[in-house]
C-alpha cells in the first residue's frame, strides 16, 4: 500500500522551514519552530490526529513571530495536501467537540479542495508569554488555503488561555484524523460531482 506522506521545504528571506507529515502514522513527532507556544501546539495536533510529524523552523524571531507562524501554516498546509494525494477513498469530512478543563472547542471540516476558514476563537488574555494569540488565526489561515480545506473553529468558552488554545488543536486534530481517515466503501473521491 502507498504510504500517504510528503515532504515540504520552503525558504525565503525570513524563514526556513522543512516538514515531514505521515498521515498513517501513530502521533510521534519531533517540532521545531524557535517559539515555545507553537511547538506544543503542533505536537498536540500531531499527537491527537496520529499524524507522523517532523517540523524544523527558523525564522527572524528577532523581528516578529509572524513570519514563521504563517509560513509554518502554509508548509504544513503543503504537506497535508500532498500526503492526501487524490483523495479517493477518505471520509473527507471531519468534526469533533473537544473539552479541556473549563474551556470546550468545536471544529468542523471538509478536505473537498475548497479553501475557507471561520475562525471564532476569543480570549480574555491575548497573549501567552511574548506570544501574540492572535498569530494562530494566521496560521490556520495559512494551514486551511494550502490544504484546500475548509475550517471552522469555535471556541465556544474558555477562561484560561492555554486551555482554550489546546482543546482547539485537540479539536482539529480529531476533526482531520475522521476526515482524512479510509474508507473502503469510498468509491473514488467522495462527491456526486466525481471529482475534488
Amino acid at each position: 500500500m502507498k504510504t500517504r506522506s510528503a515532504k515540504v521545504v520552503r525558504k525565503t528571506r525570513e524563514t526556513d522551514i522543512s516538514a515531514q507529515l505521515e498521515l498513517d502514522g501513530d502521533g510521534t513527532y519531533r517540532v521545531s519552530t524557535g517559539i515555545a507556544f507553537l511547538n506544543h501546539m503542533l505536537e498536540l495536533l500531531a499527537k491527537h490526529a496520529l499524524f507522523n510529524l517532523k517540523l524544523k523552523a527558523k525564522g527572524d524571531l528577532k523581528v516578529d513571530y509572524h513570519h514563521t507562524v504563517e509560513d509554518v501554516g502554509l508548509v504544513l498546509g503543503d504537506a497535508l495536501n500532498q500526503a492526501l494525494g487524490d483523495r479517493k477513498g477518505i471520509l473527507r469530512y471531519g468534526w469533533s467537540v473537544v473539552p479541556m478543563d473549563e474551556s470546550l472547542s468545536r471544529v468542523a471540516l471538509d478536505l473537498g479542495g475548497r479553501p475557507y476558514l471561520v475562525y471564532e476563537v476569543k480570549t480574555k488574555k491575548t497573549r501567552i508569554r511574548d506570544f501574540d494569540l492572535g498569530l494562530i488565526e494566521e496560521f490556520f489561515r495559512a494551514f486551511t488555503v494550502q490544504a484546500r480545506m475548509n475550517l471552522h473553529i469555535k471556541l465556544m468558552y474558555g477562561q484560561e488561555p492555554h486551555h482554550a488554545y489546546e482543546s482547539v488543536f485537540k479539536a482539529v486534530a480529531k476533526a482531520l484524523s475522521i476526515a482524512c481517515s479510509k474508507d473502503s466503501r469510498v468509491k473514488g473521491v467522495l462527491s456526486s460531482k466525481g471529482k475534488i
